[in-house]
């Protein structure tokens, strides 16, 4: 993997993504970002030499480095998941090429169902702590400890100082923003009824099929790490309906914009 790593580096070094200071992970539905970016480069995903492509029809597939809120930032407008047959080093091989360009930071957005029915659809999750239950680890793969300690401490995975700014800035700006589990599954499929329950029941506030995998990884490269979900359906085991993905995608949209500002807001000091 080092070699690889090295010839991605290598060829973005050489398309002009220079030392950026942040990077972003936008998940379903969450694109808008991109037009704040005062963008200098970008490079599509199956350009990228050793890059996985995103095979999921509404994630884009570039690679984006320029410059938000005054700091440079490299962006994944697109991501990668396991049930698109990925293994979880390939879905968390983009935070390491983020990590050798430079960055410090890592910010991750998601879509994410409700399973804390205090909270709403359309509302915004900060995540504050997470459940693994994709089946196996990121780090699970001989010749880690190159990489970084194999035996990555997670008792802190989403960075303390951040998600207060993260809580500072959603008050000044008169944003609800809940403070959750996040549990992360495989997927595709969405859950059942009795998912949900047991969901509930081992502590989560709610449930997608990401995220996770990078913020394991990021602590493992000791990058400052956090996450915000977009609530985008409500997992009342009593009161199932059938989803549309498309309305997952609508509700995404919808409260994107406040994502955003919680974003350009923290970008600003840090």
């Amino acid at each position: 993997m080092i070699k690889y790593i090295e010839e991605t580096v290598d060829y973005l070094k050489g398309k002009g993504f220079e030392t950026p200071e942040i990077g972003i992970i936008l998940g379903t539905g969450l694109g808008q970002l991109i037009e704040h970016i005062e963008i200098i480069k970008e490079a599509s995903y199956n350009h990228i030499p050793n890059f996985p492509t995103a095979t999921v029809e509404f994630h884009k597939g570039k690679l984006i480095y320029g410059k938000l809120a005054g700091k440079t930032a490299v962006v994944m407008q697109g991501r990668f998941h396991v049930y698109e047959g990925y293994s979880l080093q390939d879905v968390t091989y983009p935070v390491r090429i983020m990590e050798k360009l430079g960055i410090h930071t890592l910010l991750v957005s998601n879509a994410a169902g409700a399973i804390n029915l205090n909270f709403k659809k359309g509302e915004l999750m900060l995540i504050e702590d997470h459940i693994n239950l994709q089946g196996s680890s990121p780090l699970a793969f001989k010749g880690v400890e190159f990489l970084g300690e194999r035996f990555t401490d997670m008792s802190m995975p989403y960075d303390a100082e951040i998600n207060t700014k993260f809580k500072n800035i959603a008050k000044a700006n008169n944003i609800k923003l809940h403070e959750g589990v996040y549990a992360s599954v495989v997927g595709p499929q969405l859950e059942t009824r009795a998912e949900y329950r047991m969901l509930k029941t081992i502590g989560a506030d709610a449930v997608g099929m990401s995220t996770v995998p990078e913020i394991i990884v990021a602590n493992h490269l000791k990058l400052k790490a956090a996450a915000v979900s977009v609530l985008t359906d409500e997992c009342d085991p009593g009161n199932l309906e059938p989803v549309d993905i498309n309305d997952i995608i609508a509700h995404a949209a919808k409260a994107e914009p406040e994502m955003i500002i919680l974003f350009k807001e923290l970008i600003k000091t840090i």
